[in-house]
């Protein structure tokens, strides 16, 4: 029954508030019967854009496969495109519950969980302009190139702005304890892990005037990215040892950390394998050897030692969701099988290459095909559950803190 889901995702969702002691949703309102669109629009959360991360970054996946066959760049544009109509629908989507609720989008950038999303949307869009490059640009005109080059350096700017303010909302207003730390917690940082391989690809069709200064941006902001995120794994680690594991309902979300080391990764690799034709000779006043080999020789092992911690997490990620499969049940989480293991695939491709490995290659083969099956699994699990009421349901999303005040506050 629909009721008894509620109740179960009342106790695993990944806000881990608690419901009313009479079984009813943190809103008051029993998850059962029917409800109008109306009101099932009023709870389209920033979660949903873990959706478009997701589409995004199969997209960019399928562009650079080692193996490439007839018809793959197509079916990667399909996909891409794909990505653009679910991210135009989301946004017309949470608009509306802006619209039908003017507070909420100001309760949504404060509510204790459902505030760390609000970088799923701004990862998104970089990785639209990732697939604008990789897809648009062999197709169109110079126009092109300068426009990326202006959009990135104002999605820098965009994503400076959210991850000063956002973490200044959760640090000045929100207790949250320690013992509940998840990887999402490093969603608002998410933008600048992946501003490193935007910039490494871009890369590949500027002019040297602009390719250096965005090599820069790439290293200065994923470094940024990665500083957010080690602190933030600390934190993590913290939990895990003094505390349970998350419960079986949260523990997709625990793939969240293969991103921050698959992401620098894949930067410190492509960047290094562009810094010979980027950085000019004597760039830093060093004359005794090129600088671009130099940088070259120190950011690829660089890369290669970070991918094992990424993997290391998926595998604690893989083990801790076997373990408790019995009691999983479909959250907007569930997109996290795909978006931070397409940068692991990703950042292997990249070492692949750079070794000329046809072993390494035909593994990131084969994750690729797993990480699209994934992606079609989840896909239909989403429907199904849209269908069922297990998500846009009272009690049932990210924002299970009331917007009209009836819920429970925070401790």
């Amino acid at each position: 029954m629909r009721t008894e889901r509620a109740l179960s995702a009342q106790a695993d969702s990944v806000d881990g508030e608690q419901g009313n002691s009479n079984g009813t949703g943190v809103n008051g309102l029993v998850p059962h019967g029917k409800i109008s669109l109306r009101e099932r629009l009023r709870h389209f959360t920033w979660s949903w854009f873990e959706c478009t991360m997701s589409t995004g970054a199969l997209a960019t996946l399928l562009s650079q496969q080692p193996f490439s066959f007839t018809g793959l760049k197509t079916i990667g544009k399909v996909v891409f495109i794909l990505d653009l109509v679910l991210f135009l629908l989301f946004c017309v989507l949470i608009s509306i519950r802006f619209i039908l609720e003017p507070q909420a989008i100001t309760k949504s950038l404060h509510h204790p969980h459902e505030s760390f999303f609000f970088g799923t949307f701004w990862v998104s869009i970089a990785l639209i302009l990732y697939c604008m490059q990789a897809y648009g640009v062999p197709s169109t005109g110079p126009w092109l190139i300068k426009t990326l080059e202006v959009l990135f350096w104002l999605y820098a700017a965009c994503a400076l702005i959210v991850v000063v303010f956002q973490y200044h909302v959760i640090f000045d207003e929100e207790h949250l304890p320690v013992t509940e730390a998840m990887p999402a917690w490093i969603l608002p940082a998410y933008p600048f892990l992946v501003l490193g391989p935007l910039a490494a690809v871009l890369e590949y069709s500027q002019p040297q005037t602009s390719a250096l200064p965005i090599m820069i941006g790439g290293i200065v902001f994923q470094g940024l990215g990665w500083s957010i995120a080690f602190i933030m794994y600390t934190i993590y680690f913290t939990r895990l040892i003094n505390s349970d594991l998350p419960e079986e309902s949260k523990r997709p979300g625990m793939y969240v950390a293969v991103g921050p080391a698959a992401y620098t990764s894949n930067t410190l690799v492509a960047l290094g394998m562009q810094a010979p034709k980027v950085l000019p000779a004597t760039f830093l006043g060093i004359t005794s050897v090129p600088t671009g080999d130099l940088w070259k020789a120190f950011a690829v092992p660089a890369g290669i030692f970070l991918w094992l911690l990424g993997f290391w997490f998926f595998a604690l990620a893989t083990v801790s969701v076997l373990w408790g499969y019995k009691k999983l049940h479909f959250t907007l989480n569930f997109w996290a099988f795909i978006f931070p293991n397409v940068g692991l695939t990703v950042a292997l491709i990249q070492i692949g290459n750079v070794l000329d490995s046809d072993g390494i290659k035909g593994v990131c083969s084969g994750m690729t095909v797993a990480l699209c099956i994934a992606w079609i699994c989840v896909a239909l699990l989403n429907i199904r559950a849209v269908w069922r009421g297990d998500v846009l349901w009272p009690g049932m999303d990210e924002d299970m803190e009331d917007l009209e005040g009836h819920g429970q506050k925070m401790e």
